[in-house]
């Protein structure tokens, strides 16, 4: 399955929700591959992925990949549900673009990249 294929499965209004928080990310990383990693779309620099998405029934939700990024931002998370692997936002409600910034930023860190 491709990124595309992906969101092309996806109902509304998760699939616009989804195409948003995927523009930001390509404008966050230009260099970055897009590719299906743990069955749903991420965005990998240097092989290792930088953040995923996907969508659930009631959900969707933000994979830093990694189980020390959104700790490290918890006061910036605040109105949201999430745990040390998932960020949940609405299903027709994207993620403010300076938090995704912050989530990739917090992410290319702590990989020294």
């Amino acid at each position: 399955m491709t990124v595309d294929e992906y969101l092309k499965a996806a109902p509304e209004p998760h699939r616009s929700t989804l195409t948003q928080l995927r523009a930001m990310l390509r404008e966050i990383l230009p260099e970055a591959d897009e590719a299906i990693s743990y069955s749903v779309p991420a965005f990998k620099v240097g092989g290792k992925a930088i953040a995923g998405y996907a969508y659930f029934k009631h959900h969707c939700s933000y994979f830093p990949h990694s189980g020390s990024v959104l700790p490290v931002l918890g006061d910036e998370l605040t109105g949201y549900r999430w745990s040390k692997g998932t960020l949940q936002f609405p299903v027709d409600q994207a993620l403010p673009r300076q938090l995704v910034r912050r989530l990739v930023e917090v992410r290319l860190e702590q990989l020294g990249l």
